[in-house]
């Protein structure tokens, strides 16, 4: 069951990664300069479908490319979603309540995968050679 502070624990070990926080305390990850990992702030695209109150618990992800992004949609347990806005981008939404389907080792794999989409290739390239599986 993976928590906000897994988030944070596991963006912050990948290499060169910088934490920004906006006044409200919702962090945004980057790596130089490029964000990989955020806390969106309140948006008209994402709401509660039965309040229709914008949505304030909602992490964005990047992936690598749109056929990741439709395999995690695709998944049955209801974890990823998008919207309008992302149409045609490289990202999926999730909201922090349903961090706990996830467990640790599948969140690390997301962040691992949106670092790597942001990370220069000779700091991801150095990062795959020093953390690939010798199985």
């Amino acid at each position: 069951m993976a928590t906000m502070a897994d988030v944070d624990e596991l963006a912050r070990a990948m290499p060169e990664t910088v934490v920004e926080r906006a006044d409200d305390g919702r962090p945004e990850y980057s790596v130089r300069g490029k964000t990989f990992c955020l806390h969106r702030s309140r948006r008209r695209d994402a709401v509660d479908e039965a309040t229709g109150e914008r949505l304030g618990d909602v992490l964005l992800f990047r992936v690598p490319d749109l056929d990741v992004k439709d395999a995690r949609l695709a998944d049955d347990r209801g974890i990823y979603f998008t919207t309008p806005h992302f149409k045609g981008y490289a990202a999926v939404l999730v909201r922090i309540g349903a961090l706990d389907r996830l467990d640790r080792a599948e969140l690390r794999d997301l962040i691992v995968d949106a670092w790597l989409t942001r990370a220069p290739r000779r700091l991801a390239g150095t990062w795959l050679a020093e953390n690939a599986d010798p199985g």
